[in-house]
């Protein structure tokens, strides 16, 4: 600890001089009120701080005390359900302290030091532990039992344990273990960790299994693997948000991190209200007993939008490392860059492309490589997984910019949001000829196992459809649908089907707002039967205007509407009519002949 003073104040960047004893990333408190900031920058002994809070009042001369740590996260039971700004301070006990609008140097601790919580022992008296080991689990909510790991760094002997069923607030101690150099270390429920070094793992390891969302234009054409990371970049208005929303109710993750990076205060007033009250699919229990949330809107302090990054992602690696699949939403990252060109602007660096700073790119790849499916650290070696999905804001949407383009270089699943389909109420308004997925060689194994080992090949005839349908649409346009083979006219109308039956699904709908595998498969299934037959009835001398006005059509497109208990049923019964039915309009034709 150490003291410095202020020297001068630009917006939330505040210099400090006689700050030779501070280092790199340290936290430190500003003026009387002890407004919370971060070192970025050292020259001699000057510091040039990012402060996280309104800097207005503060002037040359008002003292700067270091902590000596850097910002740290507090990591332990109480995260679940709980609501943090963007330097984890939770905003509900921030709310009963000092009203809805929130206090400078406002200090309340991110886990409630007062709650306590049941234990229950997993080692005794007499195991050997190291870094990463569960020595005590907790059931935090109804849904998620929180594992509480030996700190890394630590390996030695339990000395003492807590008893099962004996309570414990967070900074209680819970276990003593005996370390090699024979001092005696104390265990709490919780560790701090710093949020800009990522927590360390055994091993890393390639993605080979899809994050299912239940999204059919997700899991079919772009899919995640878990473990993995999706950009999804689109202009106002195009469901960005919604998207991410449905990705948090369904996809197939054990905890939700939802990060608001600088978006509008009411986007984020609906995400707290809408949590709690959605309904989580898998439990029956709200969506919030796995959901931790952190909101940074857009009128808060600039530099916190930095930080909240960051305190989401470590948020995120400390549920992995208890083995569990985490889903993180960040919301925006954009907004997360306009920060960094804001502070880097006011440290005059040397601007980047359109202001942003040169190591923009740096940054982003640092935050997205953190995703990964790893093996924990400690003796059995838990197997984790955490995929980051970030949403990209492209001023007036357009994706040439360097926040874009530096994160397409990074991921892997491109999700292009179009505003045109988000106009023509085609949700979710993922382009299908813009976006991409570098997960789908490595996927292939999994969907032939696991859906049907022609699935694979039937995405690739679907998109090839879309592509040929785009292509017959600019010459339809040049001379008109006629002047079209019965065939490609039939390309259109399947086209058509699976643009409308298939990628088009409605988030508010009971059934359809979730597909499960089996039943995306049965629709492509159906849907790519009724090209094959038209065209061999087509071949056969069948009329397209016939083919196109079969009522069977209808029922395919009825198809995402039908429970899941009745899929197979329902499937059957449409097959055999759509093969009955062309075999009997082939053999009209040839009786009119």
């Amino acid at each position: 600890m150490g003291q410095g003073k202020v020297l001068k104040v630009s917006g939330p960047l505040v210099v400090a001089t006689d700050m030779e004893h501070a280092n790199m990333f340290d936290v430190v408190h500003v003026g009387n009120q002890g407004l919370i900031g971060e070192i970025i920058e050292m020259r001699g002994d000057r510091a040039s701080i990012q402060v996280y809070e309104e800097t207005a009042g503060i002037g040359p001369g008002v003292p700067v005390e270091t902590t000596g740590a850097p910002l740290s996260v507090e990591l332990g039971p109480g995260l679940i359900e709980t609501m943090y700004d963007g330097i984890q301070r939770p905003l509900e006990e921030m709310v009963k302290n000092v009203g809805s609008n929130i206090t400078r140097g406002i200090k309340v601790p991110a886990l409630s030091r007062t709650k306590k919580w049941a234990v229950k022992p997993i080692l005794k008296v007499g195991d050997i532990v190291t870094a990463g080991d569960i020595f005590i689990t907790i059931q935090e909510t109804v849904v998620v039992e929180h594992r509480v790991m030996i700190p890394v760094g630590l390996n030695g002997v339990i000395e003492w344990i807590a008893e099962e069923g004996s309570e414990y607030t967070v900074d209680e101690t819970v276990c003593k273990i005996r370390l090699s150099d024979g001092s005696l270390k104390d265990l709490t429920l919780m560790q701090k960790w710093p949020v800009r070094r990522g927590r360390p793992y055994k091993e890393k390891l390639v993605p080979e299994m899809p994050l299912l969302t239940g999204q059919r234009v997700i899991d079919t054409m772009f899919p995640i693997a878990k473990g993995g990371v999706a950009a999804v970049p689109g202009p106002f208005g195009s469901g960005k948000t919604v998207v991410q929303h449905q990705l948090a109710k369904w996809a197939d993750a054990d905890i939700v991190v939802y990060i608001g990076c600088g978006e509008r205060g009411n986007e984020m007033t609906d995400v707290l209200m809408e949590f709690p009250e959605l309904k989580d699919p898998r439990t029956g229990e709200s969506l919030m007993k796995r959901t931790v949330l952190i909101a940074n809107t857009s009128d808060m302090p600039v530099a916190a939008r930095e930080a909240s990054i960051y305190t989401g992602i470590t948020i995120a690696e400390y549920f992995r490392d208890m083995g569990y699949s985490v889903a993180l939403m960040a919301d925006s990252t954009s907004r997360w860059a306009e920060a960094l060109r804001e502070m880097s602007g006011r440290l005059e660096e040397m601007p980047g492309e359109e202001g942003y700073p040169a190591y923009l790119a740096s940054r982003l790849a640092q935050f997205y490589e953190r995703a990964g499916r790893a093996i924990s650290l400690g003796k059995e070696g838990r197997l984790g997984a955490l995929s980051a999905i970030g949403a990209v804001s492209p001023p007036g949407g357009d994706i040439s910019e360097p926040v874009s383009q530096a994160t397409l270089r990074i991921v892997k699943v491109f999700w292009c949001l179009d505003a045109q389909l988000a106009y023509r109420r085609h949700f979710p308004a993922i382009n299908w000829l813009q976006s991409y997925s570098l997960y789908v060689d490595k996927l292939q194994a999994w969907y032939e196992n696991n859906v049907h080992k022609e699935f694979p090949k039937m995405r690739g005839e679907t998109i090839n459809l879309l592509q040929e349908e785009a292509e017959l649409n600019e010459v339809v346009q040049l001379v008109g649908v006629d002047s079209l083979s019965s065939e490609d006219r039939l390309k259109l109308e399947v086209a058509k089907s699976i643009r409308e039956d298939y990628l088009h699904q409605n988030a508010f709908h009971e059934i359809d707002t979730y597909t499960s595998l089996n039943k995306q498969y049965k629709l492509l299934k159906l849907i790519l039967a009724y090209f094959e037959e038209g065209k061999e009835a087509i071949k056969q001398g069948a009329a397209f205007n016939k083919i196109v006005a079969m009522p069977i059509r209808e029922s395919i497109g009825r198809f995402k509407y039908i429970e899941e208990a009745k899929i197979d049923e329902s499937y059957k019964a449409l097959m055999e009519e759509l093969v009955d039915g062309m075999k009997e309009l082939t053999a009209r034709e040839e009786d009119d002949d």
